[in-house]
């Protein structure tokens, strides 16, 4: 299935929930590099019924600052490196309709939350995409779990490095890694993924799957191969 296309079961199990429940609250999760945000775009351009925000829990990160503080800078995206009483808020003001709700932004230029706040305008369906959205279950409606082999994800994760370093700006995070070869960048990224994003994955972020209402199978080429509904009337 081409990958847009892919998430068409998706967007009409979640058409057919949010006509009788607005806002639906939909968590996307799955390990680093496997798509959610290419999901979440997919999901909110394919449904048409409505207004659809789509907000990444990375905003939510701790800043760097206090990461280094509590010396945890090097776990981040880990569970301890979030503010999880500022989601747990964010998602109850979504649910109890309070206007003028705005959600903090996070650069992957610097590598740090901004001091940026985003306003969310009230809509019909709000999707929370990040490796630990499903750790919110109990305040969402749907929760979607990526999936794809280990091995891809870390050909996935790496080449997205690469990119971010061939195209970073002066004074960005990935700027520092100018002067290092290819091979060189290759290698750090592997080491990256092998020695935080694999252990994350699987000792944080895959076990989330039992909150899943919906799994998607990804393939080695990003398609998607198939969608399991897993614990949802449709």
């Amino acid at each position: 299935m081409e990958v847009r296309e892919g998430y068409a079961p998706v967007a009409r199990l979640l058409a057919h929930r949010a006509a009788s429940a607005r806002p639906l609250v939909v968590g996307i999760a799955g390990g680093v590099a496997v798509g959610k945000s290419t999901a979440a775009a997919a999901v909110r351009e394919l449904h048409a019924a409505g207004p659809v925000e789509i907000v990444a829990t990375d905003g939510f990160l701790l800043p760097n600052a206090v990461l280094m503080e509590r010396g945890i800078l090097h776990r981040k995206g880990f569970p301890e490196s979030y503010d999880v009483r500022a989601v747990e808020a964010f998602l109850d003001a979504v649910h109890g309709g309070e206007p003028g709700i705005s959600v903090p932004v996070y650069s992957h230029v610097t590598y740090d939350v901004t001091e940026e706040r985003l306003p969310i305008d009230p809509p019909d369906v709000l999707i929370l995409e990040g490796v630990n959205a499903l750790r919110f279950a109990d305040r969402l409606d749907v929760g979607v779990y990526l999936d794809a082999p280990e091995t891809a994800m870390q050909a996935w994760y790496v080449a997205r490095f690469l990119e971010l370093c061939a195209d970073a700006p002066p004074g960005s995070f990935y700027a520092q890694f100018a002067d290092v070869d290819l091979d060189g960048r290759q290698r750090l990224a592997a080491e990256v993924w092998r020695s935080v994003n694999l252990p994350n994955l699987r000792e944080h972020i895959r076990p989330t799957v039992s909150r899943a209402d919906i799994v998607v199978v990804k393939r080695a080429d990003h398609t998607v191969g198939r969608v399991d509904v897993v614990n949802l009337v449709p």
